[in-house]
């Protein structure tokens, strides 16, 4: 049996959970959440993602998170009780296999995507690697990415976009990026709660924008994006990080529903290939 996780293309792969895993309380409370989209919405591939360490906050005053010890704790509560895949991000190389021990896919944080030693550790793990296209690099660069991480012996690579800084504190999604990853490896995830981030946009406070959210999970499905990464809080205006951008729960479904039936359509045209 293998041990990392397949993307089943009959399925829509949702990646969801709260920006910081902040409490088992509300890491469960989404979990269980998103357990019954799950059961309700067979079109879903529905893993749990949270993060124990927030490393890269606009000011160090801003919320850390709950560390390596306690968030793979709540990880692995998620997976007892709700049955969910779990990922979740890691910092240092020397995190990937603790993480690896609970976390059926290993994330690769955007600003640390060319780490070549990141890399590898993730894929020494034997883990499905999900990893996030920078800010700074072009769609096409990710193939160099792709490229380390498959000769360090990963099998299967989730690539994730979440857009490309346009100036200063604004972020732009190149809808083409779909199509283009594609060609690296198949898997190519888009992040549409951090896409409308306006990074330290309110005196070293993250914004954003979350009007936009959907519009645009829309509108990457429509360009070739085969899986969707959205935070979501069942109390935004108490979440601890990223609360301008995360989805409110309660309002959650909704978006799932426009976007199946997207996904739908666009399955019915078929996979288009990269015209090179």
């Amino acid at each position: 049996m293998s041990n990392f996780l397949v993307r089943n293309p009959q399925q829509l792969l949702l990646l969801a959970g709260p920006c910081s895993l902040e409490s088992s309380e509300v890491s469960l409370e989404v979990a269980a959440f998103l357990s019954g989209m799950q059961k309700k919405y067979p079109e879903l591939q529905v893993v749990f993602k949270g993060s124990f360490d927030k490393a890269n906050r606009s000011s160090i005053h801003s919320s850390r998170g709950v560390g390596l010890s306690k968030g793979l704790e709540i990880l692995t509560a998620v997976k007892a009780n709700y049955s969910l895949p779990v990922t979740t991000d890691f910092h240092i190389p020397e995190q990937a296999q603790p993480v690896a021990s609970i976390c059926d896919v290993l994330q690769v944080p955007a600003f640390l995507c060319r780490q070549t030693d990141m890399l590898i550790a993730a894929a020494k793990t034997g883990r499905t690697v999900s990893v996030k296209k920078g800010q700074f690099l072009s769609p096409r660069e990710m193939r160099h990415v792709v490229e380390k991480l498959r000769e360090a012996g990963a099998q299967e690579i989730w690539q994730m976009e979440r857009g490309a800084s346009f100036g200063y504190q604004n972020l732009v999604v190149d809808m083409r990026g779909f199509t283009i990853m594609k060609a690296f490896s198949p898997t190519v995830i888009f992040d549409a709660t951090h896409s409308v981030q306006i990074p330290g946009g309110m005196d070293g406070v993250t914004q954003g924008e979350r009007i936009f959210t959907p519009i645009l999970a829309r509108a990457a499905l429509a360009a070739g994006a085969n899986g969707l990464f959205f935070e979501v809080h069942p109390d935004v205006s108490r979440a601890t990080c990223d609360a301008a951008n995360q989805c409110p729960m309660d309002r959650f479904e909704a978006i799932l529903q426009e976007c199946i039936a997207i996904w739908k359509l666009c399955r019915a045209w078929g996979e288009q290939e990269i015209v090179k």
